[in-house]
């Protein structure tokens, strides 16, 4: 699945005329980068959630044989954040196998094979990329590396689901797998953060770290100039393109 419902506010003032899946650097759009990148590992059905300007991401991609089946799971009535969305298309994700979640400003070189034996090996209930880098919210996982803790260090806020000794704070790479297990164990509705889920579950459930620090990894959306995406882009080989 690839999460593309977002407002893209961090990219105005682009996204008051255009969703940000649509959005190009090099010539390529984010929603492609994305498509290309699962393609390349395997994936030979994706589905994409649709909000801000719903019409324009349904067209493009009617318009494009990308080599691989796309369903779109309409939030066009109401943007339902990352839990919500996840829910929102379990019809389509519901086959009993680990499915990849992609968000669509997130381009990178992880490889997805290891991200996805990664998972297989721990038996998790999802595996979430992450990186050791600076920034102002961190999951914390315990010596095992499972999701027990969430810290805002601007705000000094914490949950605690798993008491540990000590913590190990880690960066979330907007990448990850689930098990569609999960569906089942949802109690939330409506809109809500898959990352509050995941406290929730990861109390009694197996959410682990993958962790990708080496690799090259841009969130597109939190830079200042878009020429600064393109020259991280020009410098970096991307396998997948």
């Amino acid at each position: 699945m690839i999460f593309a419902a977002g407002l893209g506010m961090r990219l105005k003032p682009i996204t008051d005329t255009k969703p940000k899946a649509l959005v190009s650097f090099q010539g390529i759009t984010l929603l492609e980068y994305a498509i290309r990148k699962l393609k390349f590992y395997g994936v030979r059905h994706i589905v994409i959630n649709v909000h801000h300007f719903a019409e324009q991401i349904i067209d493009f991609v009617k318009q494009h044989n990308f080599g691989v089946s796309i369903s779109i799971s309409d939030e066009s009535q109401k943007l339902l954040n990352t839990g919500g969305g996840l829910l929102n298309a379990q019809d389509f994700l519901n086959d009993s196998k680990p499915f990849f979640v992609y968000n669509v400003d997130i381009i990178s070189t992880i490889n997805l094979h290891d991200l996805y034996a990664w998972h297989i090996k721990n038996n998790a209930l999802a595996t979430l990329a992450v990186k050791d880098r600076k920034t102002s919210r961190y999951l914390l996982f315990d010596e095992h590396m499972q999701l027990s803790a969430w810290e805002n260090r601007a705000t000094k806020a914490t949950i605690i689901t798993r008491n540990c000794t000590s913590y190990i704070p880690r960066a979330f790479s907007g990448i990850q797998i689930i098990d569609p297990k999960i569906f089942p164990l949802i109690q939330e509705d409506g809109a809500f953060s898959i990352t509050d889920l995941y406290l929730r579950l990861s109390e009694n459930h197996c959410i682990v770290a993958y962790n990708h620090t080496n690799d090259f990894w841009l969130d597109v959306g939190k830079f200042d100039e878009i020429s600064d995406v393109e020259t991280q882009l020009a410098t970096h080989k991307l396998e997948f393109l």
